[in-house]
């Protein structure tokens, strides 16, 4: 099944970890599960896939180029080097959304930090919109959307925003839902605002069902 034959596609998964100090850090609980379903799968597919992955417990095939990544400046510059020799994006990947603006070296001892310590936090690199920026009309575009509430509205103003051509959206906190789990149940919108829900199924499924709905 080489669907994607001659096709590169460029995938982003895992979470990212912020240094607080040399012993801590910020992230996320996102397990990679879903990106690394979405690469094995374009690989079976014939795809030329280049897997940027943040810190997770995760193998893939060795004919994936598997880069490897700790915090969000990472992930963006190993995505901004990648993504112009690409023809599909697809970032599934948690990327934190702030980070310590000063992170301390060695490690921050509780006798000199106080009762109540302030970490002060700037934005990252949205990722997403500056790809979304500078994507030509041959790249195809895919976000995701995790949301706690309003997920179809929120899910479509990020495809808008973003410039993408294709968003997965899912719910935190559902049983076969979101992070960490072998499942998700996800909802797919197109650029023209078709939307199409589906029932609860693996990862796997889910990569198999947003690769075909890029061919498509």
């Amino acid at each position: 099944m080489n669907f994607f034959k001659g096709t590169k596609i460029l995938i982003t998964a895992g979470p990212t970890q912020e240094k607080i100090d040399d012993v801590r850090f910020i992230s996320n609980h996102s397990s990679g599960k879903m990106g690394f379903a979405i690469a094995e799968k374009a690989f079976e597919y014939g795809a030329e896939v280049i897997l940027v992955s943040g810190p997770v417990n995760l193998k893939c095939s060795s004919g994936i180029n598997r880069i490897n990544v700790v915090c969000a400046d990472d992930m963006y510059n190993a995505t901004m080097e990648y993504f112009g020799k690409t023809d599909i994006f697809i970032m599934s990947a948690a990327v934190a959304d702030y980070k310590p603006k000063n992170p301390v070296k060695g490690k921050i001892k509780k006798e000199t930090a106080g009762d109540s310590p302030i970490i002060e936090l700037e934005k990252t690199k949205d990722i997403l919109f500056e790809i979304g920026k500078i994507k030509n009309d041959r790249q195809f575009l895919v976000g995701f959307a995790l949301e706690s509430e309003n997920l179809i509205e929120n899910a479509i103003a990020k495809l808008q925003r973003k410039n993408c051509d294709l968003i997965i959206a899912n719910k935190s906190g559902g049983d076969r839902s979101g992070f960490g789990g072998d499942y998700n149940t996800i909802s797919i919108i197109s650029k023209n605002l078709d939307i199409t829900d589906y029932l609860p199924m693996s990862k796997s499924d889910c990569a198999e069902i947003i690769l075909k709905q890029i061919m498509s």
